[in-house]
C-alpha cells in the first residue's frame, strides 16, 4: 500500500538513499556484490540523465521514455569502434558512430530492469505517487537474433583463440616491455579460464589465489557464484600449466603488495575489474588468424563453454554445475546452434550403429 504522505525528494537524494539500501543488502547476502554494483551504477546513470536536482515525483511516462532513449544512444565506453574493427568485428547494423558504440540490447534491458526496481522501491517509500515506469512506452529493442559478440564461437574460432592464448603464454619472456609490466601469462590465463570454464565476469575478477587448490592430483577452482553458492570446478591440464606459470612467474612481477590475495592484477598491482577483461580478449584476438577470428565478449565465451560441452554430449547436469546455474532449464539460454551439428548427430545415431536393415 502506498504511504499517505508523499516525500518531495530530489532524484539524487532518492538515488543516494537507494544505493545505501542496495549496499546494505549486499552486506547481508541478499544481493551478490556484482548485482549490487550493477544496480548502483545504473541508478547513478539514471540520475545523470534525469537531472539530479529534479523532484522525483515530477517524472512522468514521457520523461522515462526520453531517459530510456538517451541511455540507448549513449556511447558504449568499453570499446571504441576502431578496437571493434581491430578484433575482426563488423560494425554494420550495430548502431555505431564516430563517438563509439551505442548501448547493446542487453544493456538497455538491464538498465530498464534496474530503473524499474528503483521505482518499485520509490513507490513503497513514498517518494512517488505513481510509478512512472508503468507509463513508459519505449519497449526494449528487439535483439533480432543473437548478436555476433554474444553468440558462441564455432569450434574453429574457439580453437584459434585458445591457440593464440597458448602462443602468448609461450612468448611471455620475449624481449619487450619491462619485466614488471609484462602481462602475457595473465592475459592467456584469463582467456583460457573464460573459454574452458565459462565463469561469470564477476566470478573471475573476484577470484583469489587461495581459491585454487589441488585434490587427488587435480587442480580445482573454487568459484564463489551468485546467491552465495560455491562450486569446485576441475581445470584442464592446459589451463593448469598456464595457471602454475602465472602464479610462479607472471603474477610475482605484477604484485606490489596492495592486493596480495587477488588472482588477476594489473601491471600497477591492482585487482582487475570487469571492464578490463574485454581489452584482454581483444589483445589475444589480434593474434588469431583473420579467417578464424571473430569478436567476442567475456559472456560470449561463457556461451561458447556451454555450447561445446553440450555439443560433445557432456552430461547436462555436469554442464549446469560447471556454469553455476541453480536450474537446469537455464542452460537453454546459453546453448547456441552450431553449423553442421544436426548432420553430425545423425551420422552417429545410437539406434543405427549395428548392421544395416
Amino acid at each position: 500500500m502506498r504511504p499517505a504522505d508523499l516525500q518531495h525528494v530530489t532524484v539524487q537524494a532518492a538515488v543516494d538513499t537507494y544505493a545505501e539500501m542496495v549496499r546494505a543488502k549486499a552486506v547481508m547476502g541478499q544481493f551478490s556484490p556484482g548485482t549490487a554494483e550493477v544496480y548502483n551504477r545504473d541508478v547513478a546513470t539514471f540520475a545523470k540523465l534525469a537531472g539530479a536536482d529534479r523532484v522525483l515525483d515530477d517524472l512522468a511516462g514521457d520523461d522515462m521514455d526520453a531517459i530510456l532513449l538517451a541511455f540507448a544512444r549513449r556511447p558504449d565506453g568499453r570499446k571504441r569502434p576502431a578496437e571493434q574493427r581491430g578484433a575482426g568485428q563488423s560494425t554494420a547494423g550495430r548502431g555505431t558512430d564516430d563517438r563509439g558504440a551505442s548501448q547493446s540490447a542487453a544493456s538497455q534491458a538491464r538498465f530498464r530492469r534496474s530503473v524499474s526496481a528503483f521505482f518499485r522501491h520509490a513507490t513503497i517509500a513514498g517518494w512517488v505517487q505513481l510509478n512512472p515506469m508503468r507509463a513508459a512506452t519505449v519497449s526494449a529493442r528487439e535483439r533480432g537474433g543473437l548478436r555476433a559478440e554474444r553468440r558462441a564461437l564455432t569450434l574453429e574460432q574457439a580453437e584459434g583463440l585458445v591457440g593464440a592464448a597458448g602462443r602468448v603464454a609461450a612468448a611471455a619472456d620475449e624481449a619487450g616491455r619491462r619485466r614488471d609490466q609484462r602481462t602475457e601469462l595473465r592475459d592467456a590465463l584469463i582467456v583460457l579460464l573464460l573459454t574452458a570454464v565459462g565463469p561469470r565476469v564477476s566470478e573471475l575478477t573476484r577470484a583469489n589465489i587461495e581459491d585454487f587448490f589441488v585434490n587427488g592430483g587435480i587442480r580445482y577452482w573454487r568459484i564463489f557464484g551468485k546467491g552465495g553458492r560455491t562450486r569446485d570446478v576441475p581445470l584442464p591440464q592446459a589451463v593448469t600449466r598456464v595457471l602454475d606459470a602465472y602464479l610462479a612467474e607472471g603474477r610475482a612481477r605484477l604484485d606490489r603488495g596492495a592486493e596480495s590475495k587477488a588472482l588477476l592484477l594489473s601491471w600497477r598491482g591492482k585487482r582487475l575489474v570487469r571492464g578490463d577483461l574485454q581489452g584482454v580478449i581483444d589483445r589475444i584476438l589480434a593474434r588469431v588468424d583473420p579467417e578464424r577470428r571473430r569478436g567476442v565478449t567475456p559472456h560470449g565465451l561463457r556461451h561458447t563453454t556451454a555450447t561445446h560441452l553440450l555439443a560433445a554430449a557432456t552430461d547436462m547436469d555436469a554442464v549446469r554445475r560447471v556454469l553455476g546455474h541453480a536450474d537446469l532449464s537455464t542452460l537453454g539460454r546459453y546453448r547456441d546452434e552450431l553449423p553442421g551439428e544436426l548432420e553430425a548427430a545423425m551420422r552417429v545415431h545410437p539406434l543405427l550403429r549395428g548392421p544395416g536393415p
